[in-house]
């Protein structure tokens, strides 16, 4: 007898015959995520990938760190016993002591892969169900809507023994779709996006834009910090700190006030483009949302975006506030978002920002800055920060 972790694939299962390259970037994903807490086995079968580990392994922990694995579409914790059914019987009572006792109801499953054991589904349901109520007397059974349902899958070699199926991260496995810059400020939304786009299988890098003496160093640890939570789903994220004082305050002195931030986003974009592709990126990320403020307009995006030559992925760009909140508390960033560390899209906020830009005022505003100088010393001088 021994406790496993089982896995189950969700979107894996449509890929057809490019599914097992698929399973084998998850399990590289899983084995790098547990490499600290000791040797782990991975054995795929039939929709289903076997995680075991060496004895006195802490599996708890195992657990919660495969929960952010991409890929996942569910997990149990699960007793592995030896095909013989007299062991079912004898240790799924006790293996499932606690949620049982906490139960109202229940219900009993098998799943039979193996046709040869001499137990059909049926049978294995009906012996163990009344196995369970003999130890178990204040439960009931509960076909429909059981509290918790008992899930016996005979395999090949062994049998496994589980409780409630626990929900996965879901997704696809981070790597399998290519490699995004994430323009990440201290606030909420990005991370966020960061987190969305990671689910979709993007290896994540980031980039922060940091203007000493108008942003601190606590602002920049926020960063840190922020990055620190999406790479326990992400896994490690290169971290690009810019230096952008200089850029602002020539924005500051040069252009009208109502088209500072249009400006700023702009040579952002350039930026973050420049360092993206040589860091192999085919992508940006950020965490527009549109109306949220001036610079998500149609207009001012409009106008980001004629700066942009490589795609700008924009996941919560029809989300609401509250719906971005409930995601940030959900992957555990929101508390640290609101600490009061100002970034540097905060600095020389314009009283007035102009919310319905034209790309011609824009670019002429644009002129009087000597752009490639600038772009060209902020990303001549960056520095670069390996995250979880």
């Amino acid at each position: 007898m021994k406790e496993v972790i089982l896995i189950k694939n969700g979107e894996l299962a449509l890929k057809g015959l490019n599914r097992r390259t698929f399973e084998d970037v998850m399990i590289r994903n899983m084995r790098r995520r547990l490499s600290d807490l000791g040797t782990f086995t991975f054995t795929p079968a039939q929709s289903t990938i076997k995680v075991e580990g060496e004895d006195g392994v802490d599996l708890e922990e195992a657990v919660e760190r495969i929960s952010k694995v991409f890929g996942i579409a569910g997990f149990s914790r699960a007793l592995k016993l030896e095909k013989d059914f007299s062991l079912v019987l004898e240790h799924t009572g006790k293996y499932l002591e606690q949620q049982l006792l906490e139960a109202s109801t229940f219900k009993v499953t098998a799943k039979r892969s193996d046709k040869k054991f001499p137990y059909d589904s049926p049978q294995i349901c009906l012996l163990l169900g009344e196995r369970l109520l003999d130890e178990f007397d204040h439960l009931t059974v509960d076909v429909h809507n059981p509290d918790v349902t008992v899930t016996v899958e005979v395999r090949d070699h062994d049998i496994f023994v589980h409780a409630n199926q626990l929900k996965g991260a879901g997704g696809m496995p981070v790597t399998t779709a290519g490699r995004a810059a994430l323009m990440v400020s201290g606030g909420i939304d990005s991370p966020v996006a960061g987190w969305m786009m990671a689910k979709r299988g993007v290896e994540l890098t980031a980039i922060h834009f940091a203007s000493p003496p108008y942003t601190s160093e606590r602002a920049e640890q926020k960063v840190h910090d922020l990055l620190g939570k999406v790479a326990k789903y992400a896994g490690r994220i290169e971290l690009t700190v810019v230096p952008f004082t200089e850029i602002q305050e020539q924005i500051r002195d040069k252009c009208p006030e109502d088209l500072f931030t249009i400006i700023m986003r702009r040579v952002m974009v350039i930026c973050a483009e420049r360092i993206a592709r040589y860091g192999g990126c085919g992508a940006l990320i950020t965490g527009e949302s549109l109306g949220q403020v001036a610079s998500q307009t149609l207009g001012a995006i409009g106008c980001t975006d004629a700066v942009a030559t490589m795609p700008v992925f924009r996941p919560l760009i029809g989300m609401d506030k509250d719906e971005i909140i409930a995601i940030s508390r959900k992957i555990d960033t929101f508390d640290i978002s609101i600490l009061p560390f100002e970034d540097c899209c905060t600095v020389f906020t314009p009283k007035h920002p102009r919310t319905r830009p034209k790309l011609p005022d824009v670019e002429a505003a644009e002129a009087a800055l000597n752009l490639d100088e600038l772009v060209e010393r902020a990303v001549a001088n960056v520095r670069r920060i390996k995250i979880g």
